[in-house]
């Protein structure tokens, strides 16, 4: 694992100095996960991960990029307003990286760190990357919950990424991948997909979510307007878990909103429809964990999306922080 890993960077850090911890760049610790010294002991703590690969996506024949998504997000992150209690920690734990095309050993790599992370007692914020990171933080998510407690996903997306994988897995396999797992386990697959865009899956993709029962809202159902149906989509299946996992793919926003993403399309939802479901389900108390996948710096503009996705991470940082 040694040789994947990066450790965190001062250079991903930096912005106007307070002296008074203002900014979130003055309140994060950095902390080399290799290091066998004990973790910050706090009243809550939140953990920065990053998952520095694009292979799943160059597999999944999309634009390579996203490996680097991790660090822009942190430099936007970085210049955020800090209102955090001082006995709230922010610690970045540094990158793991895809080395020789190998996706799989990082995820296993990452699966093992999420899974330390909570028994630390600490809130994991994974940024990716491919969205084949979420295959690597379910296990984790897994291996710590074991059969104590049930977990649901909810993915904000414009894709099912539901793709079978009889010829290798990709960005577009990893809810399958899960699905496999469930089954194989006897644990029930429990999934909501916010956003789904017809046009980006294809009438087989729609018969595997229906065949494994996912919940879905389509683009058009998934908007401000239609707030009150979102909320008891998201709270009907709140109840149906005892912890819930969300994961947020930025190629699920218009490009409007987020160009730097790995298959952008005009056709997406909003970020206000995702920061008041991400309210509602903040407000359950059940959420375990987070991450956001797809940021790919090499076709942002000025910044957009990695800004967009750092004031997603703030948002969520200080509500679950309130709890």
């Amino acid at each position: 694992m040694k040789d994947r890993y990066s450790i965190p960077a001062t250079t991903n850090w930096t912005g106007r100095t307070s002296g008074s911890m203002a900014y979130l760049h003055e309140k994060v610790v950095l902390q080399n996960v290799m290091d066998p010294s004990s973790p910050i002991a706090t009243e809550k703590a939140f953990a920065l991960l990053g998952y520095a690969c694009d292979e799943g996506v160059r597999r999944n024949l999309g634009r390579p990029g996203a490996a680097k998504g991790p660090n822009a997000i942190r430099a936007q992150l970085g210049k955020l307003a800090n209102h955090l209690s001082d006995k709230i920690s922010l610690l970045d734990l540094g990158n793991f990286d895809c080395l020789d095309g190998d996706m799989e050993a990082t995820q296993q790599a990452l699966q093992k760190q999420v899974q330390t992370i909570l028994k630390n007692n600490t809130f994991p914020l994974l940024l990716g990357g491919g969205h084949d990171m979420a295959y690597g933080h379910y296990c984790g998510l897994k291996d710590y919950l074991g059969e104590k407690q049930s977990l649901g996903i909810i993915n904000f997306d414009a894709h099912f990424d539901l793709r079978k994988f009889e010829k290798g897995t990709n960005s577009g396999t990893p809810f399958y991948q899960i699905a496999a797992d469930c089954s194989k386990h006897g644990f029930p697959f429990q999934y909501l997909c916010l956003g789904i865009r017809k046009e980006a899956n294809s009438r087989e993709l729609y018969k595997t979510a229906d065949e494994l029962g996912v919940k879905y809202m389509s683009r058009t159902e998934f908007s401000i307007q239609h707030i009150e149906q979102v909320e008891q989509a998201i709270k009907t299946f709140l109840s149906k878990v005892d912890t819930v996992y969300v994961t947020i793919d930025m190629d699920g926003f218009s490009s409007a909103y987020a160009p730097g993403v790995s298959a952008a399309s005009p056709m997406g939802f909003s970020p206000e429809i995702v920061l008041a479901s991400l309210g509602f389900i903040i407000r359950s108390n059940k959420l375990i964990s987070v991450d956001v996948a797809e940021m790919n710096p090499a076709y942002d503009r000025d910044d957009q999306t990695a800004k967009l996705a750092a004031s997603l991470l703030h948002y969520i940082i200080h509500e679950v922080a309130l709890l």
